[in-house]
C-alpha cells in the first residue's frame, strides 16, 4: 500500500509541475487561473495522499483552506474580467 501511494504522490508531484509551466507561460489571463485552480485540486491530491501515509488528519485541513481560497481568487479573477468591481 505504501509503495502505490508513493507511487501517486510522484505523479501528483510531476502533474503540479506541468499546471506551474501552464501557469507561468499560459497564453492568457483565463488560461494561468485555469492552471492555478488544477494546481489547487492537486495540492488538495497531495495532501490527501500524505495525511494517509502519515495518520495525521490536520493536513487535510490544510486542503480544504488551500481549495477555499483558490476558490475565492477564482471568483475574484471572475470578477476583475467582467469589468465590475469587487462590491457589486
Amino acid at each position: 500500500m505504501s509503495q502505490f501511494l508513493n507511487i501517486l504522490l510522484y505523479v501528483q508531484i510531476s502533474l503540479s509541475t506541468i499546471c506551474l509551466y501552464r501557469i507561468i507561460r499560459g497564453p492568457s489571463i483565463p488560461d494561468r487561473m485555469v492552471g492555478v485552480d488544477i494546481f489547487g485540486i492537486l495540492v488538495v491530491g497531495v495532501c490527501a495522499i500524505i495525511s494517509i501515509q502519515t495518520g495525521r488528519s490536520f493536513i487535510l485541513d490544510i486542503g480544504i483552506a488551500w481549495i477555499i481560497l483558490s476558490f475565492i481568487g477564482t471568483l475574484t479573477l471572475a470578477k476583475y474580467l467582467t469589468g465590475k468591481k469587487l462590491n457589486e
